[in-house]
């Protein structure tokens, strides 16, 4: 601002001509009248810290409540594993059908494919002549072999060479593309090219026979289209037979068992049993029940109990050395929660008639109020399957008949449920976040306003201390003069 004196000049800015400190002044009284503003801007930031807060405690509740429900699953309980004494022969895989029981495999032969080979060419280039090639599968019958048996619902696949398709590697490529069950390869070894056919699949259905007819007959059944036919049956046979598709024979238990394949999947409910060489004893074949699986499913609860059972504890204590307390210190919500995972031990399930407590199988817990697990009395209760799923999964009418599994999973799913603890703690601290927002803003509001007030009457103070300071300085100086004169 400028003020003007006359006789005495003009005074430019608050406080230069007066001397005061107005905005010295002003800030001063504007930060005693702030202190409810940062009070509010205090709770404001404890408030978001509380929601945040809340968010990884809703995750943790989230693992918990995972794991508790892996525990609770039925398939979990039904799961088991396959061993075999030898892998190397015979390999097995188990289902969750799969009965536990044990198993004497013996392998007397693997099924295998039909594979027949040509004569050789110069190359891959070489051609032979156009007509057709007609691939049946079957089985070969008869002892030598007399007779061929079709595939019970294959039908032939015909396999047309034209007019430049009858280089050898046209004449593969043209057989792999007609999905007649074959699969077309070239050979070479020191005599030149070879076309060799083999079976898709193993066994003594799949076996096959070629039949050749050629657009111009060259009359010589070695040369042209009619070198890839084959008939093991008496028939043309211009392609060797190099091996022979046969089941797989094998005995279980003493059980004489056939199969194309020599992966088993329905020989034994539950069970996949891969035959990769003959034996020459029978080989054991061992299904149990899956406690690895299970024990692993415990430990990983375990450690989700202990994050949000720790999570708990340090954010709602107090340190009383560094005089701070958690975000959630007192707050009754993660106080309750906190009781509520303790309170689920307290009661002993009459789900199991073995077993009422965790402690009776390992679990316990410790001073912090997290659980650990003892080894020896845990892998000593997996042995009593049936009771310890009772104790552990067991959805009874109420929480005493219910298994702890079940019940931390049901504390879990309904406070993280619509409208469980989770949904509406986070609404209330939402709320108090928003109108915590408009009381600020309203403040900020009520501030400006008092700072206006408070900067036009200290202004007009300055501004009125700045004339009274130039009149004196004026009368001071118009007595000086006063006595200079009367002085001469």
């Amino acid at each position: 601002m400028s003020t003007y004196i006359a006789g005495v000049g003009s005074i430019n800015s608050a406080g230069i001509g007066s001397g005061l400190d107005v905005n010295s002044i002003i800030t001063q009284l504007m930060a005693v009248e702030q202190r409810p503003l940062v009070q509010l801007q205090t709770q404001a930031s404890d408030i978001k810290a509380q929601v945040s807060t809340f968010g990884q405690l809703q995750s943790y509740f989230s693992a918990l409540q995972d794991k508790s429900e892996a525990l609770t699953d039925a398939t979990l309980w039904g799961a088991t594993t396959a061993s075999s004494a030898d892998a190397s022969a015979v390999s097995v895989s188990s289902g969750t059908d799969a009965a536990t029981g044990s198993y004497a495999v013996s392998v007397a032969r693997l099924a295998s494919m039909q594979t027949v080979t040509a004569a050789a060419l110069a190359s891959s280039t070489s051609t032979l002549n156009e007509g057709a090639l007609t691939i049946e599968l079957g089985t070969w019958t008869g002892t030598p072999t007399s007779g061929f048996t079709a595939k019970t619902g294959s039908t032939p696949i015909t396999v047309n060479i034209g007019a430049g398709e009858t280089s050898l590697a046209a004449i593969r490529d043209k057989i792999n593309a007609a999905g007649a069950g074959v699969t077309a390869s070239i050979v070479n070894d020191a005599s030149g090219a070879r076309l060799s056919l083999r079976s898709s699949a193993t066994g003594a259905e799949n076996a096959f026979r070629i039949t050749a007819a050629e657009t111009v007959n060259d009359g010589v059944a070695g040369t042209g289209l009619s070198a890839l036919a084959y008939d093991a049956a008496g028939g043309s046979s211009q392609m060797t037979r190099s091996e022979t598709a046969v089941d797989a024979q094998a005995t279980i238990n003493g059980i004489a068992i056939t199969s194309a394949s020599n992966t088993l999947t329905n020989v034994v409910d539950g069970l996949t049993i891969s035959l990769l060489k003959p034996t020459a004893s029978a080989v054991s074949v061992t299904v149990a029940a899956d406690t690895a699986g299970i024990k692993q499913k415990i430990t990983d609860f375990i450690a989700a109990f202990n994050g949000a059972a720790n999570f708990l504890r340090t954010q709602t204590a107090y340190n009383p050395d560094a005089k701070t307390g958690g975000a959630l210190q007192g707050d009754q919500t993660a106080i309750s929660l906190q009781r509520a995972l303790r309170n689920v031990l307290n009661q002993a399930s009459t789900a199991s008639s073995a077993f009422s407590r965790l402690s009776d199988v390992g679990i316990t817990m410790q001073a912090d109020g997290t659980l650990a697990a003892d080894a020896t009395k845990l892998d000593a209760a997996l042995g009593n399957l049936p009771e310890l799923e009772k104790l552990l999964a067991t959805q009874g009418a109420d929480s005493a008949s219910s298994g702890f599994m079940q019940r931390w999973e049901n504390l879990a799913d309904a406070a993280l449920g619509t409208g469980g603890t989770f949904a509406t703690r986070t609404e209330s601290l939402n709320s108090r976040l928003s109108r915590n927002t408009k009381d600020q803003d309203s403040m900020q509001m009520r501030l400006g306003s008092i700072e206006s007030r408070m900067r036009a009457q200290y202004t007009a103070l300055d501004t009125k201390m700045a004339e009274l300071n130039g009149l004196s300085a004026y009368m001071t100086q118009q007595f000086e003069q006063f006595n200079l004169s009367n002085d001469n």
